[in-house]
């Protein structure tokens, strides 16, 4: 069960991960279409697990590799937006999020003829 401060702090996070993800779409992402679906904070808010669904993209592992690859510069953004209102700034690791296309296969099962 997490926290009140918790639960503020991860939707905080995923607020402001989704706009430095929208606004630096083209630029640092090749255009891929991120969205952040789940942020998981630690009990300590030092380290963050922000789980990811990407779209609109022909190589969803290679957008997840540039994530990882700028998750510094990511957290040096994500301080400066939200540095005057959390005292510590999570480490961030991404995972992507795949129970869209989970849904969307289970969804074929159900509809596909007997």
């Amino acid at each position: 069960m997490e926290s009140v401060r918790q639960s503020k702090v991860s939707k905080l996070l995923q607020k402001e991960l989704a706009e430095i993800f929208r606004a630096n779409s083209k630029s640092m992402f090749d255009g891929a279409f991120i969205t952040v679906t789940v942020v998981r904070i630690s009990t300590d808010l030092s380290s963050a697990k922000v789980y990811i669904s990407i779209m609109a993209t022909k190589d969803v592992n290679e957008v997840y590799k540039i994530v990882t690859e700028k998750k510094i510069l990511i957290r040096k953004m994500l301080g400066n937006l939200i540095g005057k209102q959390v005292r510590i700034i999570p480490e961030l690791s991404f995972f992507i999020d795949d129970s869209y296309d989970y849904a969307e296969k289970i969804n074929a099962l159900f509809n596909k003829p007997i």
